[in-house]
């Protein structure tokens, strides 16, 4: 049976692109539950801003609810976003919260469902900081015996991203 949630917007993470094997093998689950699936391209863009404005405005250019998905700064510009495009959920990869000289960017008007995933061995994005940030927002935490990465936890995330969406519906 399938259930259209709207539209999965996933944003890649800076080293990445829009169609990697972590967004490929979510974006072929979500499509199995009847959703929509986009995938930004930001390659090129350093500036997280200009990629939260990216994000709003492709947004804005779907009609009905959304969903979105990102990974490590990814992640950030998804919940940095969520104020804009108000979400029917925010589901986040290592984002990068609370990093050094950038505390002060950390997004902190989510005002939806939220789950993050995150790797206990990230020596990139620490643990820690999606622990601290799970915890301000009453986030589901699930942290995998992985790296920031999460390359060898790809059923995992997309059995905890179709449980998110199912949980949604």
């Amino acid at each position: 049976m399938t259930r259209s949630f709207g539209t999965v917007i996933f944003s890649h993470g800076k080293e990445s692109g829009p169609w990697g094997g972590k967004i490929t093998a979510m974006g072929a689950m979500v499509r199995d539950l009847g959703c929509a699936v986009e995938s930004v391209d930001y390659r090129g863009m350093d500036d997280p801003s200009a990629r939260v404005t990216k994000l709003i405005d492709a947004a804005a250019a779907i009609s009905g609810g959304v969903v979105l998905v990102g990974s490590s700064l990814g992640g950030h510009v998804s919940a940095a976003a969520a104020g804009h495009v108000r979400p029917r959920g925010v589901f986040l990869l290592a984002p990068a919260f609370y990093m050094p000289g950038f505390e002060v960017h950390t997004p902190q008007d989510v005002d939806c469902a939220t789950a993050i995933v995150h790797g206990w061995h990230d020596d990139i994005v620490p643990v820690d900081n999606s622990v601290r940030w799970g915890r301000e927002h009453s986030a589901a935490l699930h942290v995998l015996n992985s790296d920031h990465r999460l390359e060898d936890q790809i059923e995992t995330i997309c059995q905890l991203l179709q449980a998110f969406l199912i949980a949604l519906g």
